[in-house]
């Protein structure tokens, strides 16, 4: 197998037997117990991602799971079985968008696109459910280290609009997950600028809508996702940070963030329940 512009390190301690397993992404008889194999190989290989991305034929075989599916989008033909497939092909890819050397090449590549598709399904059964959530941890591993490079191409692109879609209307693990990447878009000051440049003041509402809905369908829940709340008081406390936004909050900000509807959800969490108090000390300042 041609490994060029692996180094020495990154092959230190893989044998020709793992090897092998990753040459077999290109065999079509050996491919899915190829990609099951790999994806559980990932927490003990810590760089597996650069012998995918440098090994021949290897990106290019799993990009060939993921166009595959295609054809069972619309309309929705999707089975559990080819959910699963290229969830282990996505898997193998997220490992390559968290590395911080293969990062840079996986979005200069604009490999994200091909995984946009499945973040613009809407149907609810569990194999597309499992899609959009593995294709959302794609994203995830991506925006996770703050990387304006990489919050600057996904505003080029769809992100947004597909972040909201599935914020509105996914299951809790997926909307967690679609917040999360909103967070981090809005942590980095390219991001909150673009979401609140005040000559687009549609985007703010936009984003301001969805977490609206995504707060209130909290309040009504008899189960709230933490984890949500968390990543949706962090939104709107990062809103506090750009003059514009921060003005606006001062009359949308949902009632339910402010009449201790979430007091006993956020008992447990002393840093959210923080993160709360400073957000409505913060708008309701002068």
């Amino acid at each position: 197998m041609n490994t060029t512009g692996l180094n020495e390190t990154t092959q230190q301690g893989v044998d020709d037997a793992f090897y092998q397993i990753v040459c077999n992404l290109t065999n079509p008889h050996k491919k899915e117990e190829a990609l099951v194999a790999l994806r559980k190989k990932r927490e003990s290989v810590p760089d597996l991602a650069p012998i995918i991305w440098y090994s021949t034929g290897i990106i290019a075989a799993l990009l060939q799971e993921i166009v595959s599916i295609y054809p069972l989008l619309s309309p929705p033909t999707l089975k559990t079985a080819d959910s699963n497939r290229v969830c282990n092909a996505l898997a193998l890819l997220q490992c390559v968008a968290s590395h911080q050397e293969t990062r840079p090449l996986f979005i200069k590549a604009y490999i994200p696109l091909y995984l946009y598709p499945f973040l613009g399904t809407v149907n609810e059964t569990k194999p597309f459910e499992y899609l959009r959530l593995t294709s959302l941890g794609v994203i995830g591993a991506l925006v996770k280290p703050e990387d304006p490079e990489v919050i600057q191409f996904l505003l080029a692109t769809e992100i947004i609009p597909l972040s909201l879609k599935i914020m509105e209307r996914g299951k809790e693990l997926s909307q967690a997950v679609a917040t999360f990447i909103l967070q981090k878009v809005l942590l980095d000051n390219y991001g909150l600028g673009y979401i609140c440049n005040p000559e687009y003041v549609n985007r703010f509402q936009a984003v301001n809508s969805v977490l609206t809905k995504v707060v209130n369908s909290l309040a009504e829940s008899e189960n709230p996702s933490l984890r949500l709340l968390k990543h949706t008081i962090r939104c709107y406390l990062r809103f506090c940070d750009h003059p514009t936004a921060k003005s606006m909050l001062a009359s949308c900000l949902p009632s339910a963030l402010q009449d201790g509807t979430f007091n006993r959800l956020l008992q447990g969490d002393p840093g959210a329940e923080a993160w709360l108090v400073q957000l409505l000390n913060t708008v309701h300042s002068k």
